[in-house]
């Protein structure tokens, strides 16, 4: 197997770990870390085409980039989310969250 097939399956993982997580978690922080994980097998998947087949190397280093600065902003918004829903609950759980409605 190229050395590109073995990025993309370990990306595709990554990416699928994520989702399961997002799908199969009930507390926030647990999904927030998914989809970080998530993220970090797009930026994966960005990379290994870059390395392995763009003509111009700096494009999916400016992408993945752009990926980081967006994984920063949603952890820092998310927590910050998180912390105002605690603070409003006392808990972090999706269920309870549901309550706020109106």
């Amino acid at each position: 197997m190229n050395a590109l097939g073995t990025y993309l399956i370990i990306a595709a993982l990554l990416f699928s770990l994520g989702l399961l997580g997002v799908l199969q978690r009930r507390n926030l922080i647990g999904m927030l870390i998914a989809v970080e994980l998530m993220l970090n097998g797009a930026s994966l998947n960005f990379m290994a085409f870059n390395r392995f087949l763009a003509p111009e190397p700096a494009v999916g280093q400016i992408v993945t980039l752009f990926i980081m600065g967006l994984a920063a902003a949603e952890a820092a918004i998310g927590l910050s989310l998180i912390l105002a829903l605690f603070r409003k609950l006392r808990s972090i759980n999706v269920e309870r969250a549901q309550q706020l409605k109106g």
